[in-house]
Formats: structure tokens, C-alpha cells, sequence
């Protein structure tokens, strides 16, 4: 139903109810090949050229489940905090569309890879834990596009190379009270698949994507409302934009007297409204039976153990010990653990210097903006971690001033240099000598006279002409704190 069929509700009306959602998230695994054959799942070839038999759902053609994506959907679920059931079993799912070619799709259904596990969010500056269902594995289905259809001439299109790219599903419970809190839990499960290199997560090449089952209900009630679910969100922004619309669709529903009716529906990028996509299928509609060309899957404790040592620290372990080990602030931590590449370069240009925090500033700060302005990512930092941790720890040995540091910083991106080769080759060393500085100071002081009597007619403010003008004579070597000191003194005196 769109805006036009009925208002959106106002602020009055969306007071009196509490939203009720849960996220199904499809997170494709960086495999090599896909789930149940050798084909490869590289994105971007040629239309239908990654296929075989199997994935084509050719006749006798028979699955063969991959050991790697096992152990990254094991890993995965691992690190939402699963508890991992020691017997899977993987089933049909059946349903017809253009592209999936099988007519069902291989998934799991009664025991799935996964149980039980958690994610904590912060919202609004607060902690709140959204428990994880499940998490199954499942094969994909490939991919239709359209074209003309606006036109006379209607044509669609089907690429099959996705169809048969192993997936784990990760169902949440429905714990998320707002759009926000949807938002930052789909955060932290994408942050966490890329740590530890389950999938790349890439929105736009359709590696992660996003269900949202959102329902209203009075403020109080324990009854919970009726479930539509908004399907194949594909970014973090039309997730969140989806759920605000079709919260504020359900109340001015309900507050006019109609009711809820379960659905799937698509969010219109354009329009910014859900629209209908289909009456909501239950799980009886697809009827699930086992899988028989499938052994169930077995997970032993060892196997499982093998996995989790070979996992990398989580991010949200990592923030923690950036705060506590480094003496981070929760914002600057957060940020320098978005990724894992992000949290390597610090963490190696802290262990180089002397001062984790101006680190985290000099990488948070100077670094990160040369980089996005020229388009690259921190693993393309022409600046090796430990020369930025060298130029720190130069600046806290009083061999570098700020304004100086920065003019090397410069040349480091550009030339790929340490500081202190920079330092050598161009002379750039701070001028701590108080001969030298004092020196500079009386050329200064002479050269400027009115100033100077300004100053000792009671305007003390204009030391800092003269303390600007000794530092443009020194080049910017001369060591600021010394020069502020000795002006001040010579100016009393």
C-alpha cells in the first residue's frame, strides 16, 4: 500500500507503539568455488560461464558439500557467538523461480549448522545485546535482470554464475526496538565476517544482503503484531530508510482501523515506500524434506577447536584493548577498528611509537584524509605503518615542532620516505640550541620595534606576532615551546 493509499503516521500516533524487528541476513562466504561443485565464484565474468551440471541442476548431476565453506560458515558463526550444533542437516526448499535452476534450493531447515549465539550493539551511547536464532548454510540462486520494461519491448535476463555460491543465513531474533538499533547490529555482523575473513561483504556485488521482518504493537502489549517482511535490501541506508517507512506504513494502518496483512514487500529506492511484492509464503509452502543426496554434516569438537584457534581477535575484543592498552577514546577505537586492515596499521604504528593517541590522531586524522582524497584505502597507504609511529615519536623527542612534522608528512606520502631520511636530506631538524633561537629573537625584536613597545605599553597579546615571525626566520625549525619561553623572558626582562 502506497502514500497514497493512506497517510504516513504522525508523531502522535508512532508514540503510542513499539516497533518490533528482526534481521535475516544472507552472507555470502569467500570461498574459491561454490557450496556443492568446483565452479569458481569470482564476480564479474561473462554471463553463465562459471556453471557445471550441478549448479545448473542438470539431471543426475549430484552435490558434493566444500570443506572450506564448512569451516567458514563453522568461523562465522563462531564469532556471533554460536553455539555449533555437532549434527546439521541440509534439506530442499522448494519453490520455483527463473533463476534458480533446480526448482528448490539446498538449505537448511530443523537442524541447522548454528544456535543460540549474540550481538552487542550500541545505540544512543548505550549497550544492548540482539540474540542470534540461527545460522544456516544454503546455496543461491543466480540472477534475473530486466530491461525495456518501460518501453514496447520487455526483455529479462538470467545469469546463472551466483546460482550455487555458498551462503550462511543469519536469523536473528526479533530484539531491534528501531531502525537504529537494526542499522548498528547489521554493523557489527558485516564488521565481524570481515575481520575474520568469512566474506568480503561487498553490498554492491551482492554479498551481503539484508531481510528486515518488522511489525508494530501498543506500548506495553506482549502480544506481538503481525510480521511483514521487507525483502533484498541491498544497502545499510535502504535498510534502515526501509524499516523507518514501513513502521510509520503499519501504525497509520492500524490507526485508521485496518489491519496488517502479512507480506513480503520490495523497498522502492526511488519512491522511498515499500510496495508489494507477494502474500508472505510460510515454511509449509516450500516443503522442506532432507536433503538426499546429503550426508548430514558432523562437526566434532576438535575440528571446532581447530577453527576458533585459528580465528583472529574479534573487532569488538580489539576496541576494548585499543581503549584499555592504548588509552583510546570508545570513538577513536571504533573507528580505527571499522577494519581490520584499519586496525593493523595502527596497531603497527602504535607499537612504533611513543604516544598511541597521537598515533591514533596522525592515522584518524591527516592520514586518512590524504587517502580519501585520492581514492585509496588504508592498504594502499603509500606511508608504511612504522614510519608514522617514527614521526610521532620524533615530535614527543622535541626533534620535530607540529608545524614542521606536518610539512614532512607531506613528503612522506608523496615519496614513500621514513621522517628522518626526509629530516637528513632536506635539514629539517627542530632548532632546540637556545644560542641559536636566542639569536634569532633579538634579529626579530630589532626588526620590529613597535611591536615591541605595544607590548610593554600593556598589550601582551602581540608576542604572538613576534614569536610568528621568529619561527617563519627559523623555517619553522625552532622549537616552539623554547621560543614562546624565551620571548616572554626577554620581553620582561
Amino acid at each position: 500500500m502506497s502514500t497514497a493509499e493512506v497517510a504516513l503516521a504522525t508523531p502522535d500516533q508512532v508514540a503510542k507503539y513499539e516497533p518490533v524487528i528482526g534481521l535475516e541476513v544472507h552472507c555470502q562466504l569467500a570461498t574459491n568455488t561454490k557450496i556443492f561443485c568446483g565452479c569458481p565464484t569470482s564476480f564479474g565474468e561473462d554471463p553463465n560461464s562459471n556453471t557445471c551440471p550441478v549448479c545448473l541442476g542438470l539431471p543426475g548431476a549430484l552435490p558434493v558439500l566444500s570443506r572450506q565453506a564448512v569451516e567458514l560458515g563453522v568461523q562465522g558463526s563462531l564469532a556471533l557467538h554460536c553455539e555449533i550444533n555437532p549434527i546439521s542437516v541440509f534439506a530442499r526448499k522448494n519453490y520455483f523461480y527463473p533463476d534458480l535452476p533446480k526448482g528448490y534450493q539446498i538449505s537448511q531447515y530443523d537442524q541447522p549448522l548454528a544456535e543460540h549465539g549474540w550481538v552487542d550493539v550500541q545505540v544512543d551511547g548505550a549497550t544492548k545485546r540482539i540474540r542470534v536464532t540461527r545460522v544456516h548454510m544454503e546455496d543461491d540462486a543466480g540472477k534475473s535482470s530486466h530491461e525495456g520494461f518501460r518501453d514496447s519491448e520487455k526483455f529479462s535476463y538470467v545469469d546463472l554464475n551466483r546460482a550455487g555460491t555458498p551462503l550462511i543465513e543469519i536469523v536473528s531474533e526479533p530484539d531491534m526496538r528501531s531502525a537504529e538499533e537494526a542499522y548498528a547490529y547489521l554493523t557489527e555482523v558485516k564488521q565481524a565476517m570481515q575481520f575474520i575473513e568469512v566474506s568480503t561483504c561487498d553490498m554492491e556485488k551482492g554479498q551481503l544482503r539484508c531481510d528486515a521482518n518488522v511489525s508494530v504493537r501498543i506500548k506495553g502489549a506482549e502480544k506481538l503484531g503481525t510480521k511483514v517482511e521487507i525483502k533484498n535490501l541491498n544497502s545499510f541506508r535502504h535498510v534502515k530508510l526501509g524499516i523507518e517507512y514501513e513502521i510509520l506504513r503499519q501504525i497509520a494502518l492500524l490507526e485508521s482501523g485496518q489491519r496488517v496483512r502479512q507480506q513480503t514487500r520490495l523497498f522502492n529506492v526511488d519512491s522511498g515506500e515499500t510496495t508489494l511484492m507477494r502474500d508472505k509464503e510460510e515454511a509449509a509452502d516450500y516443503r522442506y524434506f532432507p536433503e538426499p543426496d546429503l550426508l548430514p554434516l558432523v562437526v566434532t569438537e576438535e575440528w571446532k577447536s581447530e577453527l576458533q584457534a585459528r580465528m583472529p581477535e574479534l573487532p569488538a575484543d580489539r576496541r576494548s584493548r585499543f581503549i584499555h592498552e592504548y588509552g583510546l577514546r570508545e570513538y577513536d577505537a571504533q573507528v580505527l577498528t571499522l577494519t581490520r586492515p584499519m586496525a593493523d596499521y595502527y596497531e603497527r604504528a602504535a607499537k612504533a611509537s611513543s604516544d598511541p593517541r597521537t598515533t591514533a590522531n596522525w592515522v584518524m586524522g591527516d592520514l586518512a584524509g590524504m587517502l580519501n582524497g585520492a581514492g585509496k584505502s588504508i592498504e594502499e597507504s603509500p606511508i608504511p605503518a612504522e614510519h608514522i609511529g617514527e614521526l610521532v615519536g620524533l615530535i614527543a623527542s622535541g626533534e620535530l615542532s607540529g608545524k614542521l612534522a606536518k610539512d614532512i608528512f607531506t613528503k612522506m606520502y608523496a615519496e614513500g620516505l621514513s621522517a628522518k631520511t626526509i629530516m637528513d636530506r632536506d635539514g629539517l631538524r627542530q632548532i632546540s640550541d637556545t644560542g641559536a633561537i636566542e639569536k634569532i629573537i633579538d634579529e626579530v625584536l630589532a626588526a620590529n620595534p613597535k611591536q615591541v613597545e605595544q607590548y610593554k605599553g600593556g598589550k601582551p597579546t602581540v608576542i604572538g606576532f613576534l614569536v610568528g615571525q621568529v619561527m617563519k626566520a627559523s623555517k619553522g625549525q625552532a622549537n616552539p615551546g623554547a621560543v614562546n619561553e624565551m620571548m616572554k623572558a626577554k620581553l620582561d626582562s
